[in-house]
């Protein structure tokens, strides 16, 4: 009789076990709601299309800013300074006075010869009078005539020496510190004051040489300075240098920016970006959808209700954005958010990134 119990005991327990077994395959065949026919769920994610937009490539260089005309002022002679007619940071003109230095001995020097060159002249003047009359020879007034015109030219050797004593601005720009005072001696190694006409900027870059082919003048520039933090100066290639650094293998261009309020200073450091070409039909997709993986580059896109791994080749990096250049075609649906969630041919439920998500979507 207990065997038979023990029979009957085990005979239950096979059967429960079957039956719940049986319990769990069913629910295992039983199809998911919202699951598609692979059996797999769809995962939910953010999208956006691959568009079209206008793209400029651009390469970056550093340079140092210079004045469009720039010199030290010195003095051509040795003389004290009389007067000095210019204040430091002043604007002047071409031929605007600065510094006049003592010229008296020059001048009185000046007034004998100008003495000399008048009584040449009379004696000049008589003589021709009497040779109309035959009274004096050809010879002599031939004499008279030349020691006339050594006189002038003595007299005009002098005025272009007095020239020398009164310091002027050779051209219209803006002076710098004065360095000197009235009564000091002056010689032509003593720097008197600086003069820049920085109304326009010179900046040179120097720029790989395989751009040399779209690096032409007129080219537009842009270039910041740690100085103005959140200002842009617009500028042009001016000139292109003729020839290309054999070392660096780069090429100078001269930029020129216009510099009325007179913000960019002679010396300042600026990091400039250089538009070399412009794509007004460029396919973008936005940077988020960007996955790298070492020098490779890939987009998840969505086909067919599947994200596909697609591998890019890209162009210029944008604010937010960045170019395609193969890979993609306008309009093509790319992921950009819940991309840690998938994987290549994983099926996905689309959500267009500005549109509002459904009630039954999950995050």
């Amino acid at each position: 009789m207990k065997i038979v119990t023990q029979l009957a005991i085990i005979v239950v327990i096979a059967g429960a076990a079957a039956g719940g077994w049986y319990w769990y395959g069913a629910q295992q065949a039983a199809p998911t709601k919202g699951a598609t026919k692979g059996g797999a769920r769809p995962i939910a994610v953010q999208v956006a299309p691959a568009r079209r937009e206008t793209v400029t490539s651009t390469i970056e260089a550093v340079g140092t800013a210079q004045a469009n005309e720039a010199v030290t002022i010195t003095s051509k002679v040795s003389a004290l300074v009389t007067k000095i007619q210019f204040n430091e940071g002043a604007l002047v003109n071409a031929g605007d006075i600065l510094v006049e230095l003592d010229a008296s001995e020059l001048k009185a020097a000046l007034g004998e010869k100008q003495a000399q060159w008048q009584q040449a002249k009379r004696l000049h003047d008589r003589a021709m009078l009497l040779y109309q009359s035959r009274t004096v020879s050809e010879a002599r007034v031939d004499e008279l005539k030349a020691a006339l015109e050594g006189a002038e030219a003595r007299v005009r050797a002098d005025e272009a020496r007095l020239e020398d004593y009164v310091i002027r601005a050779p051209f219209a720009g803006r002076l710098g510190l004065r360095r000197i005072s009235v009564g000091a001696l002056v010689n032509p190694t003593a720097v008197i004051t600086t003069l820049d006409d920085t109304a326009k900027i010179k900046i040179d870059f120097r720029v790989p040489e395989s751009v040399l082919p779209l690096a032409k003048p007129g080219l537009a520039i842009q270039a910041e300075s740690a100085s103005y933090a959140n200002r842009k100066f617009q500028g042009t290639v001016r000139t292109v240098d003729t020839r290309v650094d054999q070392a660096t293998r780069s090429i100078e261009l001269r930029t020129e920016f216009a510099n009325a309020d007179g913000a960019l200073k002679p010396g300042m450091f600026l990091t400039a970006k250089l538009s070399i070409a412009t794509r007004p039909d460029a396919i973008v997709v936005p940077e988020e959808s960007i996955v790298t993986q070492g020098a490779d580059h890939f987009v998840f896109a969505v086909r067919e209700g599947k994200a596909v791994r697609t591998k890019l080749v890209i162009g210029e990096r944008l604010v937010g954005s960045v170019e395609v250049m193969q890979g993609l075609k306008e309009g093509d649906l790319v992921v950009v958010q819940g991309l840690q969630k998938i994987r290549d041919g994983a099926p996905v439920q689309p959500q267009r990134a500005d549109q509002p998500r459904s009630a039954n979507t999950s995050s």
